[in-house]
Order: C-alpha cells, then sequence, then structure tokens
C-alpha cells in the first residue's frame, strides 16, 4: 500500500492505494481465481482435469485462466460477443474454450451473458460453474486475504476505505476486514451510472441496466456478495469522470492504471472535497492501464464519449 504523494494534493486529506497490479496476471482477480479453485479442491467439488465455467472476459477471465492452466483444469469462458478481438486473442492465448452469447439479450434470460455459465453448469453436470458473483468464497478471499493485508499496512489508521464494486466480494470483504479494526471507518462503494448497485443497497426500484465505459464495474443484477451491513455508502460515477482520473493518475503519480481505479480516485476526491480536513482515505488500483491502452489512454476513443 502505497502513499499517492501528489495526487489530490489541493485537499488536506491523504490518499493511499492498495496496488493490486503486481499479481501475476495484473489484477486482483487473480486472488479470487486461486482462492475460489482451491476451496472447490479443498472440499472435493473439482478435481484436476475437471470442467469449470464462468462468465468472464476481463480479469477474471485471465486469472482463472492462469490458475487452471497450473492445476490442470479445463476453462470454457462466457463472453460477450461484442467482446474486442485483442481480449479474445489473450484468452485464446491460453488455450481457454470461448463462448460468445449474443449481448443484447436482456440480463434474466437464462442464455443472457450473466445467466449462460449458470444454465450451462445445470444441463451439464460434470461442468463446475465458478460463479464468481454468488459464490461467497470470493468475499471470504478478499476479508481473509486482501482485507488483512491492508489492515496492516494501513495500521488502522484510515478513516476511509473506497472501492468499486464489480462482484461486491472485494469490497465486502475488505470493509468487513477493516471494520472489525476499526469500526469508526466507513467503506464507501462506487457504482457506474447504469448499474444496479447503488438502486440495490438503497432500496430503490432497480433501473433498466444500461452500457458504460468503466470496464471491470457495475453489474446488471444484484449479487450476493454485496453485504450492506459492511457497507456505509454509494457513490454513482459517470463514466468520463472515472477515465478523466486515469488520465491524472498518470500526470500525478506515474502510475498507469485501470478504468476502476479511475472511479475509485474520483470517490475519493468526493470525499476529500466533503470533509475538507486531514482524513486518512485509502483505495485500492485493481489492475494496470497497460490492458486498456486501446481505450482508455486513446485521445480519439476518449473524445468520443
Amino acid at each position: 500500500m502505497i502513499h499517492l504523494h501528489n495526487f489530490g494534493s489541493e485537499y488536506p486529506a491523504k490518499f493511499y492505494a492498495k496496488m493490486e497490479y503486481f499479481n501475476p496476471t495484473c489484477s486482483l482477480k487473480d486472488r479470487i481465481a486461486l482462492y475460489l479453485i482451491e476451496k472447490a479442491e479443498a472440499s472435493g467439488v473439482i478435481k484436476p482435469g475437471d470442467k469449470i465455467i464462468e462468465n468472464s472476459s476481463g480479469n477474471t477471465a485471465t486469472g482463472l485462466a492462469i490458475v487452471s492452466k497450473q492445476k490442470e483444469y479445463k476453462l470454457i469462458l462466457v463472453v460477450r460477443d461484442t467482446l474486442t478481438p485483442d481480449k479474445r486473442r489473450v484468452l485464446e492465448t491460453f488455450g481457454v474454450d470461448i463462448i460468445a452469447v449474443d449481448a443484447t439479450l436482456d440480463a434474466q434470460s437464462p442464455y443472457s451473458y450473466n445467466n449462460y455459465a449458470r444454465t450451462f453448469a445445470n444441463d451439464n453436470p460434470g461442468v463446475w460453474f465458478v460463479d464468481q458473483h454468488d459464490n461467497l468464497d470470493n468475499f471470504e478471499a478478499h476479508y481473509l486475504l486482501t482485507g488483512q493485508e491492508i489492515c496492516r499496512q494501513s495500521e488502522g489508521k484510515l478513516d476511509y476505505f473506497v472501492g468499486s464494486m464489480g462482484t461486491g466480494g472485494t469490497l465486502s470483504g475488505i470493509g468487513k476486514a477493516l471494520k472489525e479494526q476499526n469500526p469508526n471507518i466507513k467503506i464507501i462503494g462506487v457504482d457506474p451510472k447504469g448499474s444496479v448497485f447503488r438502486d440495490y443497497f438503497y432500496g430503490n426500484p432497480l433501473p433498466k441496466p444500461m452500457g458504460h465505459h468503466l470496464e471491470g464495474i457495475g453489474n446488471a443484477l444484484p449479487t450476493a456478495n454485496v453485504m450492506r451491513e459492511f457497507i456505509d455508502e454509494i457513490l454513482e460515477i459517470q463514466d468520463i469522470e472515472g477515465l478523466k482520473i486515469v488520465r491524472r493518475l498518470v500526470k500525478d503519480e506515474g502510475i498507469i492504471a485501470g478504468p476502476s481505479a479511475g472511479a475509485n480516485l474520483w470517490a475519493a476526491l468526493q470525499i476529500a472535497e466533503r470533509e475538507g480536513r486531514e482524513v486518512a482515505i485509502g483505495t485500492i488500483i485493481g489492475d494496470t492501464g497497460y490492458k486498456y491502452t486501446s481505450t482508455l489512454f486513446d485521445d480519439e476513443w476518449l473524445n468520443s464519449l
């Protein structure tokens, strides 16, 4: 965990970031990929040579791909048919099987991106569905591992911890660990406009999900890993706000991060402005921006939004 010395210097707050792109495939999702598979192995659900399936084309996909390769599992990945060619080539290099589904299907459809993997596993009993969204071992991994590391590295001195939500497991797990260490800490979620998490958290009617450009966060359906008891507030972010912060982070700190980091640091700035005093705000840089050079760091793409 590092202190961001220049970022947010217009505020008296201090900003700290957990640097998760030092994991093998350069993202925090490597943690759950290994933990979920090893937990399933320990309980006898799977063994080397078995088939496993998950819906992901991003960081969880590459995390599962490397773990499956090392442990000799046959991985099937469900992706949207809008997946970019460069991402597909990376997954194919790992040797995984890819099923592309219609991205326009309603999220509730059994054959949508959100549900196809579950439907496939139900129809094929020999295939294990990882289920990162509703498998509570996701939450447990971040409570036992990521959260405890942040507790040690921050020495209990954080006033806030901010994190964007893709499954909810990262924020809920870290939130539980930090609240056990310091009951006064505030855990703040970040949800992109077009996702359902913020309305779900506040008990509002769920909106119709809309697309957004903050890859890896938000969701079309609520998930079991969003645990209200470990989250104090959820802020809503517009795409462009987070994407611009990624560019600022490079200028201020020389850190090339992915879009979720932009969302996290945007929210950290909102907290700093609201407080107007010296508080310690922790967050997470979940992956590297080198995965998004054709979007985040392409001026023509950014200006088209």
